[in-house]
Parts: C-alpha cells; structure tokens; sequence
C-alpha cells in the first residue's frame, strides 16, 4: 500500500506512532534536565560535567540528523526509524547502567545516534502522508503538541522517579515506550522511499562533527581552560576551519550532505536562524532554571518539576493552535508573538533572586512557555513548504539539526557565561549569576522576532519560489505546497 492510499484512520494512526519517537526524545530531555542535580551529586560531576550530559547527546544527534534524513530517503524510512528506536532504547538501558560520568556521557552519545535516526525521519514520513497542506500543518501542529506534552510529563515524572528510585531511573521510561514504538512500526507504517536520493557524503559528514564538537567544546570548558588559552583558541580555530572548509567542499559535490542552494529561499534560511536561536532559549532555560531551583533555592526534583507546568502547559495548549494559524495565515502572527513572549520570559527572570516570589516565578514561566508553544509549527512548516517532496528527509533533518544546534549552544552558551560571572558556590551566588544568561536567551527571541518579521513577508516568499524552480528540475516534480495564506 502506497503512502496516497492511506485511509485517513491509517494517517493518524501513523502519526500517532511517529509521535511516540517525538515524545521519548522530549521527554528525554527534561528528565534529564531536573536530574541533573542528582547526577552531580551521585557522580561527582562538575557543573560543566553537566552541561556535557545534555550536550553530549546534542551534538551527536545535530551532526547525524542531516545524514539520518538522506539515508532514510535512500534505504527506506520505516527501516532507518526502527533502526533509531532500536538504538535509542539500548543506549537508554545502558545510561541507566553507567557507572561513572565518563560512561554516561558515552552511552547518551550512543543513545544520541539514534535520536538522530527518529525525528527527522518521522517528520518524512508524516510530511510523505500527509501530503494537502492544510492537513499536513494540522498533523504537524499535533506533533508540536505531543513536543509540549512531553516537555509537561518529563519534569514531573522525571522528579518522582529521582525521589523514589534515584537518577537512573529517568532513563527505564525509555525502554517500553520504545520496545512498543518498533512493533507498531512493524506493523502499521508502510515502507517508502526517495525516488532518488543523495548519495553518502562522508567528507562533509566529518566536517559538520568537527565543527560542532570543537566549538562546543570550547564554550563548555572556556570558563575553566581559560578563554585565552591554547586549548580554547585552538578549539575555536578548529571550528571556524571546519565551517570555511564546509561552505568551500559542499557547493563542489553534486549531492552534497549540506544542500546550500536551500538557503537561497528567505523563509528556510530563517526557519533555521529562527530554530537555532529559539532552541537556544529553551535549551538555556531548561538548564539554568533546573540548577536554579534545585541548587540555589533547594527544592527537590519533584517539586522542582511540579513548578515547571505552566510553561509546559503553555506549550501543550498553544501549538495546536500554531499549527492551525499556520495553515490559515501562514507563519508571520506566530513567530512574532513566540519571538516577544520569550524574551519577555527571559527578561522577567532577570530579577532572579534566592527568594523570588512563587507568583513571579510561575507568570514568567506562562510567558516564557506561549513563546515555546507558539514557534515550533511555523518552523517546521516553513522548513519543508516549497521543497521537494524527494528530499523531504534532508528538509526535514536540516531543520531539526537546526534546533539540535540551538539547544546545544544554548546550554553551553548560557552555562559557560552564568559560571564566568559565577562568585562562590552555587547555592549561594548563582541566582545572581544567572542575570547574564537570562539576558542571553532573551536576546535569543528578540532574535525571533526581527528574524520571523524579515523572513515572512512577500519578498521572502518569493526568493522561496524561485529556489523550488532551481531546485526542481534536478529533484523532480511535486514540491511540499506551502499552506495558503
């Protein structure tokens, strides 16, 4: 059965299953997150020991996603996906079984590899399901949610199971979710493939590790190196080698990994600025905020989870309703909305005190959250909508690398500068420090917002339709449609 032939009930249904993959990877994420204080304790781990647990698992997934997408394209989407849950679900058993910081870091790299095989490859096969526009900006403003949904169960989950069974605990709920994502694989989501797809890339596939593991490297460890040593500024050198040697060698292959004529249309190149700098908000919040209630303010996991709700609730409640305003309006309204609310957020907890109010709190964490909820619709939409459907799995990669390599920025972005300014031990100076970081991922979606307003407009949908026509006769027919306006 072809993916046309697809009764809407057998849609959802493959919709559903590819939203299980979106939701262990989410929920994943804030697990760890409000975990992090324990692992700290249990393992002896520095705070950039922490930020290397989440970043870790980052940069894998951002350096492989492009790859993932191809490979799907060219070997088959349900295998790739299965191939991911598989390797997502072993390398949770094995982060469960770490013995040491050393050892987790590995093993969430290795969970990270297959992270990498499932949300790019789930969106293919949703954007190659669900091919009407309006539909398709309906599934992916369901996806949005079940992201929200996940985001909203992690804290509080992740906060119970660290109070009853300990940290190694977050990593178990994992491993069922995935056992039963690859059966209903098996059994429910058809086979497809790209009619042609890109070959292998293995030079540029080098390159874009390079430059993601020197120049994260160097931020995380630059507060304790030196920001001027040797080690540091050779990292940094590493990574802007590696970059110029990317934009050099891409343009050069015939199928590259890195397709940069996609950057010649206005509304993708600011989907992925948009996604980079919105990731990078969320990735900081998530991590600040976690270090700030349970170390500076001495609140347990649970409790500590419990307090973030109302942003995740936000983002529950709101991007169903992005998508939405995305199929009918287009992505404009929801980027600039997404793009104030965040830096209003941010702004709000550049006040953090040791004894800031539970009100305030919990109102710049609603505010903080409508910006979440409101922004991951139009970017995808706006990533995969006038490109062909034949490389929907590269499109599609492109813009999760994207927001891969935000939350990785942002965590080591916002860390590095918070331990910089950082006096003393965490409980006692870090509500302080933290201003900076605050300040930075505010910056962030003032940054969404000057981007979306650039990028959304008529001009911008034009330079969208002349790259489908260069892109096409090399591609094939049928681009993705962009919703109407």
């Amino acid at each position: 059965m072809g993916q046309a032939d697809l009764t809407r009930r057998r849609r959802m249904l493959v919709l559903a299953i590819c939203c299980m993959s979106l939701f262990i990877v989410g929920i994943d994420a804030t697990i760890v997150n409000v975990a992090l204080p324990s692992i700290q304790h249990d393992l002896h781990a520095p705070v950039s020991g922490l930020q290397w647990t989440v970043d870790a698992y980052t940069i894998v997934v951002a350096s492989f996603l492009m790859l993932s997408g191809s490979t799907a394209d060219r070997v088959g989407r349900r295998r790739t996906f299965q191939t991911g849950l598989a390797l997502f679900t072993l390398g949770s058993l094995l982060c469960s079984l770490a013995p040491g910081l050393g050892w987790l870091v590995g093993f969430r790299m290795l969970q990270a590899l297959g992270g990498s095989m499932l949300n790019p490859v789930a969106m293919s096969i949703i954007t190659n399901t669900f091919t009407e526009p309006a539909e398709r900006a309906r599934a992916i403003g369901l996806w949005g949610a079940v992201f929200g949904a996940s985001l909203a169960l992690g804290p509080v989950v992740g906060g119970a199971l660290v109070a009853s069974v300990g940290w190694r605990g977050i990593f178990w709920v994992n491993i069922p979710v995935g056992v039963a994502a690859i059966i209903l694989t098996a059994l429910f989501v058809p086979e497809s493939r790209a009619a042609r797809a890109r070959r292998v890339d293995p030079v540029g596939q080098a390159l874009i590790v390079v430059l993601l593991a020197s120049l994260t490297y160097g931020i995380i460890e630059g507060p304790n190196a030196g920001w001027v040593s040797g080690r540091i500024l050779g990292c940094f050198a590493l990574a802007a080698a590696a970059l110029i040697a990317l934009v050099c060698y891409e343009p050069r292959r015939e199928e590259p990994l890195l397709d940069l004529r996609f950057f010649r249309s206005a509304p993708f190149s600011g989907a992925t600025v948009i996604a980079v700098c919105a990731f990078a908000a969320l990735g900081g919040f998530l991590f600040l905020n976690t270090l700030y209630l349970q170390d500076a303010r001495g609140f347990s996991a649970l409790h500590a989870g419990l307090y973030t709700l109302p942003m995740a609730a936000m983002t529950v409640l709101l991007a169903p309703l992005s998508g939405r305003i995305v199929a009918v309006r287009g992505p404009r309204l929801p980027l600039i909305v997404a793009g104030i609310a965040t830096a209003a957020g941010a702004i709000m907890l550049t006040r953090l005190t040791p004894g800031t109010s539970v009100g305030y709190l919990l109102a710049s964490y609603v505010v903080f959250g409508i910006g979440s909820g409101l922004v991951n619709a139009p970017i995808t939409n706006t990533a995969v909508s006038g490109m062909p459907r034949s490389q929907a799995g590269v499109a599609a990669g492109l813009a999760s690398t994207s927001r891969q390599v935000g939350s990785t920025l942002g965590v080591a972005v916002a860390g590095s500068a918070v331990l910089s300014a950082l006096h003393g031990p965490l409980r006692l100076g870090f509500a302080e420090a933290s201003h900076v970081g605050w300040w930075i991922i505010a910056a962030c979606g003032v940054a969404v917002l000057l981007v979306g307003l650039a990028t959304s407009g008529r001009w911008a949908r034009g330079t969208a339709q002349r790259t489908a026509d260069r892109l096409m006769p090399a591609s094939g027919p049928q681009p993705v449609t962009a919703p109407s306006r």
